[in-house]
């Protein structure tokens, strides 16, 4: 008896130890935006309004992350209605055909500090590339409740790698888009 009963514990010491903590994402305290140089002089900045994202994890310090994110293009937003149309057009995003971005982590690397380096698959379009984003942690705190988690993710992509062929001189519409991802994430109770 006193063998099982030491099994049994063993067990549930071994699965505790193992637990996989799950995030999702805080849509009211979150922010997906983008800019892009324009005729090479100014900015022109974008952001999605409709994303989800989790961060499934067992170390405290995450280093053992599976992250998946995903984007709603029909929710883009430049505060210019016509320009908005046009992103969700076939020149851009193609919403009516690839109505989500997605991006799924492959490691998620501890630098120094509360930096990160995040990499992983991002699927813009039909074409899936990987990328790595520069990740600041910004802590946890407790609120009403809940353990949150603040993260503040960047990088930088070649528009044209993901078949957005539209003005492909850049001349207009530069090629590279930078991309910053201010997140906050509610663990699971």
């Amino acid at each position: 008896m006193k063998k099982l009963l030491f099994l049994f514990v063993a067990a549930a010491i071994s699965t505790a130890s193992f637990a996989q903590t799950k995030w999702t994402v805080d849509p009211m305290h979150s922010f997906v935006t983008f800019s892009v140089k324009h005729m090479g002089i100014s900015f022109v900045d974008g952001s999605f309004k409709k994303f989800d994202g989790t961060v499934t994890a067992a170390k405290p310090d995450l280093t053992d992350a599976k992250i998946s994110f995903t984007v709603d293009v029909n929710s883009v937003d430049t505060d210019v209605e016509q320009r908005n149309k046009h992103l969700k057009s076939d020149d851009f995003f193609n919403a009516e055909t690839y109505p989500s971005m997605t991006f799924e982590s492959t490691s998620f690397s501890k630098l120094t500090g509360n930096n990160y380096e995040l990499s992983g698959k991002l699927t813009i379009r039909d074409v899936t590339k990987d990328v790595k984003f520069a990740v600041v942690f910004g802590g946890t705190a407790v609120a009403q409740g809940n353990t949150k988690a603040g993260f503040a993710a960047t990088t930088t992509i070649n528009r044209l790698d993901y078949n957005i062929k539209y003005d492909p001189t850049g001349a207009g519409v530069a090629k590279d888009v930078k991309i910053v991802l201010n997140l906050e994430f509610v663990k699971a109770k």
